[in-house]
């Protein structure tokens, strides 16, 4: 268990500023934090899989590959544009 001045000096570390009870308090529930994370630490955790996620993600981002339109699929598209310059589709400016 964690000694009075030792839980004081963790609240000083913390910027608390902490009266004898609370002191006290602290002092109970970090221990027993403390004691948690030994029982932790003597888990066997040997041939456990490591996970960074709690669930598996994957890459869903597409290849960035050009796609070859027929000339019919690309005019229909320009017929479809509201305004077009010099066979380029216009779209209003973003920046």
């Amino acid at each position: 268990m964690l000694s009075k001045e030792e839980t004081q000096h963790i609240a000083d570390l913390a910027r608390l500023g902490l009266s004898d009870q609370e002191i006290a308090e602290y002092q109970k529930d970090l221990s027993g934090i403390l004691d948690y994370i030994d029982k932790l630490r003597a888990a066997d955790t040997e041939g456990a899989r490591i996970f960074t996620h709690s669930i598996e993600i994957n890459n869903v981002m597409r290849s960035d590959v050009k796609e070859q339109r027929s000339r019919e699929d690309l005019e229909k598209l320009r017929k479809q544009m509201p305004q077009t310059k010099d066979n380029y589709l216009k779209v209003k400016a973003i920046f």
